[in-house]
């Protein structure tokens, strides 16, 4: 089991796993804002994170946000790095049509933790063929 120290700057919920299995918790907003269609807001959740070395935290939207209110995230999917220790934002941006209400306490964003990797770079004249080769977005097709 990953163990995650936090501190929490606001009167917040504390993330927590709603199902046994689950791969994310919720992360909560620590401010009231009307977010009007179009509009892009760094939302506070009220706390911070210390995520261990060798791991990652990742920010993503809510199915439910995006399906029922068209609310994501602007830099989908986001990183927390473990060297961070500042507040988590989530940058939040209204597709719908009509102004949505962040209220503080509501569910806002998801965190999964990743197990990371660094990557030590070799250079090389040439790289190894595939069948995929330079086939890059659509190479697949539709089909």
């Amino acid at each position: 089991m990953l163990k995650v120290k936090i501190k929490k700057m606001a009167d917040v919920k504390t993330p927590f796993y709603a199902h046994k299995g689950d791969s994310g918790v919720d992360l909560y907003a620590a401010e009231d804002y009307t977010l009007k269609p179009m509009e892009r807001k760094l939302v506070a959740t009220g706390i911070k994170i210390a995520v261990p070395y060798g791991y990652e935290a990742q920010v993503r939207p809510k199915s439910g946000l995006a399906i029922e209110h068209g609310i994501g995230a602007v830099n989908s999917v986001g990183t927390i790095d473990a060297g961070y220790r500042g507040e988590i934002k989530v940058p939040l941006i209204n597709f719908g049509d009509k102004p949505y209400k962040i209220e503080k306490g509501k569910k806002i964003a998801q965190m999964v933790f990743a197990k990371v990797e660094e990557a030590v770079f070799e250079e090389a004249d040439e790289l190894d063929e595939t069948t995929r080769n330079e086939g890059g977005f659509g190479s697949t097709g539709l089909d």
